[in-house]
C-alpha cells in the first residue's frame, strides 16, 4: 500500500462523508456534487485494488496478514458501489444520510488496510 494514496483516500473519503452529511442536514435529496463523491471514492479504492496486486510484485508485500487486508479491501469497494445504486433508487434525504456512513466507513476501513500491510 502507498502511504500517500492511502492519505489521500482516507481524506477524499471524509470529506465525502462531510458533504453528504451537509447535503443530508440540508434536506437535499442526492444530486450530482454527493453521487460524484461517491463514484470519487470508488474509483480511488478500485485504483487501490491494482495497487495492492503490484506492490507485492514490486517488492512490497504486506506485513499482515494479506486475506484480513484483501477482505477489507474488497468490502470497502463494495459499500459505496452499494450505496451508490441505492442512492439511485431511493432519492430522499435518507440516502445523503447513508453515503455519509458509507463513506465514514470507508475513511476507517482504509486506515484499517493501512495498519495491516505495513
Amino acid at each position: 500500500m502507498i502511504a500517500w494514496f492511502g492519505v489521500a483516500l482516507i481524506g477524499v473519503a471524509l470529506l465525502s462523508a462531510v458533504l453528504c452529511l451537509v447535503a443530508a442536514m440540508r434536506r437535499r435529496t442526492p444530486d450530482d456534487f454527493t453521487m460524484g463523491a461517491t463514484v470519487l471514492v470508488a474509483l480511488m479504492l478500485l485504483a487501490q485494488v491494482v495497487i495492492s496486486i503490484v506492490q507485492p510484485l514490486a517488492g512490497n508485500p504486506a506485513r499482515g496478514d494479506p486475506l484480513e487486508f484483501w477482505m477489507y479491501l474488497i468490502v470497502a469497494l463494495l459499500l459505496p458501489l452499494g450505496a451508490g445504486f441505492w442512492a439511485l433508487i431511493d432519492r430522499s434525504r435518507w440516502a445523503n444520510l447513508v453515503l455519509a456512513v458509507v463513506h465514514l466507513s470507508v475513511a476507517v476501513m482504509t486506515y484499517r488496510m493501512f495498519v495491516i500491510w505495513g
